[in-house]
């Protein structure tokens, strides 16, 4: 009998279940995913992984799979060791390539999605890469490469990856990296503040908080429940829209399909555990918001708003000052901002970095690789700084 985590409830048709060197990689489509059996299969996966990843995890990837999946021809590996689920990692095939047309496989994600690191379980992250990298070869097509985005560089994917790569040599090369915000380290939140600004800054603050309560009834909530959450999420989305992302069309609620994954994503990471919200009220009404997913050892800073309306006052900063009670709760060691790199108000605040590489790999037999290599020669030239 197989185990109880097993799904052997067929491939979609033209995806056959391969055996590889260390495991089975299945193919499946996002309504595969869906199903209950694998469903439970995925979240063991979810709490065994070596790395957390929410917008991998189930309430994220099927909302965002529900939009895009089927646009974006998405096909999910999971990877099976000894008949359990031991890897995820949803991928594409693509022509379109930093603005070139280059065919190549990739990891999937949207603007939405701030890590591409895959779900592995933990101790099996090398077989796991191995298992991939083989399957690539065997199952290249028209794909000249292996590109993965936005893999956390210090994690224990990554470090896997390259013992893989040390091991079994293969052209392959970086070709994008940027740092952002990250929360860390075991001071409290008091002693974080300090150490991170100036006392004339935080002297500022206190006077813009201050001055702030002078307007009306000043109240910080925070909730961890889904107790209101429809009204929150949309109390999110139109302050969001009422400032300079609705102007410029880039707010969630722009559009039908980044509106609906918003709400489902938020109601399943409430319904999962993973989702803490934040917000700031004046007489009752918000006037900055702050939803994070919490995913141990770490979380993810996902969305923020602030009502533009009361800017002299800072209030998506003193929201933040509260946020640092992340780096205080027992199952939190860092937080990801997923902020650009850059951005003028996190790093104020927020003090050590996160890299985030993409990475190409070579794949197939002798010829793709010979390709493979002039690619890589052309992008990692030397340039000349004007």
């Amino acid at each position: 009998m197989a185990r109880a985590d097993s799904f052997r409830t067929g491939a979609p048709r033209g995806y056959p279940p391969g055996a590889l060197p260390h495991g089975e990689l299945h193919l499946l489509t996002a309504a595969e995913l869906a199903r209950p059996a694998f469903l439970a299969a995925w979240e063991r996966l979810v709490l065994a992984a070596a790395e957390p990843n929410p917008f991998y995890e189930p309430w994220f990837l099927l909302p965002s799979l529900a939009q895009w999946g089927e646009r974006d021809r998405v096909v999910t590996k999971a990877w099976y060791h000894e008949g359990r689920l031991a890897g995820l990692l949803p991928v594409v095939r693509s022509a379109a390539y930093y603005g070139h047309i280059v065919t190549h496989a990739t990891g999937w994600s949207h603007p939405n999605s701030f890590c591409g690191a895959p779900l592995i379980a933990a101790g099996h992250e090398d077989a796991f890469w191995r298992d991939i990298l083989a399957h690539f070869d065997r199952r290249a097509r028209r794909a000249l490469f292996l590109h993965l985005p936005m893999m956390p560089a210090d994690g224990p994917a990554n470090a896997a990856l390259e013992r893989v790569l040390a091991r079994h040599p293969r052209a392959q090369y970086m070709v994008a990296e940027e740092n952002r915000a990250l929360l860390a380290g075991d001071a409290g939140a008091a002693a974080y503040l300090e150490a991170a600004m100036s006392a004339k800054k935080r002297k500022e603050l206190r006077r813009q908080h201050n001055r702030l309560a002078e307007e009306g009834a000043l109240v910080f909530e925070r909730c961890e429940d889904d107790a209101g959450l429809a009204e929150w999420t949309a109390e999110f989305l139109a302050l969001e829209a009422a400032g300079w992302k609705g102007e410029a069309g880039s707010a969630l609620a722009s559009a039908p399909d980044t509106r609906a994954l918003f709400e489902q994503a938020l109601a399943g990471a409430a319904a999962a555990g993973r989702l803490e919200r934040l917000a700031l009220r004046l007489d009752g009404r918000a006037i900055a918001m702050l939803a994070n997913f919490i995913t141990p050892p770490g979380a993810y800073s996902f969305k923020t708003a602030f009502d533009e309306a009361y800017a002299r006052f800072s209030p998506g900063m003193l929201l933040q000052l509260e946020n640092l009670a992340l780096i205080e709760r027992p199952d939190v060691a860092w937080a990801d901002s997923c902020a650009v790199e850059g951005h003028p108000m996190i790093e104020r605040l927020w003090r050590d970095r996160r890299r985030m590489i993409s990475r190409n790999i070579a794949i197939g037999g002798p010829l793709r690789r010979a390709c493979f290599r002039l690619l890589m020669a052309w992008e990692t030239r030397p340039r000349r700084i004007p």
